[in-house]
């Protein structure tokens, strides 16, 4: 039994999926996988059910019906993951954007050294993305730039979507309270944390741009992360 989940929300990764469990399984620590796919037409959860029978215990889908956000889709998961009782709940990419094995780094930043909300940086040292255009790269940064600036919250990486939880955290945060479904949802529950005093701690990693599939990006998810922390901010810094 593990005590730390990882949540790998999905639609259209068939090219990633397979790969990218047996990577999070091959790690040092026993992690166990909750799939949310948003019911692929590409055959994601086909995939991921013929593997379920190999690693029985340990690999999980919960299938929704219809597109609906990134966020909604770990929202469903931080509810699944508080009723099934996991201590540490992780947020990654399904396209090796995010590292494998950064994972126990994560969660020993949580467990080991005190954080409660330990995030994968890409602009803690420096910036750490690899395969990005620089326009894109250049937007990223100084998105976070902005956040922070606009929200005072002491993060480098706002927009970061590789994060460690600690099961409290997400229980104190109110998730049918979460206004943002796409790019701002990261903002949004760091910020959430950050406003309950929560310890974070950003843990330096290199983003790796997807080399299989499709980017979600599009210019409405960019555009609820600049408007999103104007209302943020407006509404008081509340809870």
């Amino acid at each position: 039994m593990s005590n730390t989940l990882v949540i790998i929300p999905t639609y259209n990764e068939k090219e990633n999926i397979e790969a990218v469990i047996r990577a999070v399984f091959s790690q040092k620590k026993a992690f166990h996988i909750l799939i949310v796919d948003d019911n692929s037409p590409d055959g994601t959860s086909e995939i991921v059910t013929r593997l379920i029978s190999e690693f029985p215990g340990n690999l999980f889908l919960e299938k929704r019906l219809e597109k609906n956000g990134i966020g909604t889709a770990y929202i469903h998961g931080f509810k699944w993951a508080i009723g099934n009782n996991y201590e540490y709940i992780i947020e990654m990419d399904a396209d090796f954007s995010h590292d494998p094995k950064d994972l126990i780094r994560l969660y020993n930043a949580c467990e080991n050294e005190g954080a409660d909300l330990s995030i994968g940086s890409r602009y803690s040292k420096g910036v750490n993305v690899v395969n990005w255009p620089m326009k894109r790269v250049l937007l990223s940064y100084f998105a976070s730039k902005y956040v922070r600036f606009i929200t005072r919250i002491p993060v480098h990486d706002t927009t970061a979507g590789f994060v460690c939880y600690k099961r409290k955290v997400l229980e104190t945060i109110k998730l049918d309270e979460i206004k943002f479904v796409g790019y701002a949802f990261q903002i949004e529950m760091k910020f959430k944390a950050w406003k309950h005093k929560f310890n974070i701690k950003e843990v330096s990693v290199i983003f790796t741009d997807r080399t299989l599939g499709e980017s979600k990006m599009n210019g409405s998810i960019i555009y609820e992360a600049l408007f999103g922390v104007l209302k943020l901010r407006l509404k008081g810094l509340s809870k």
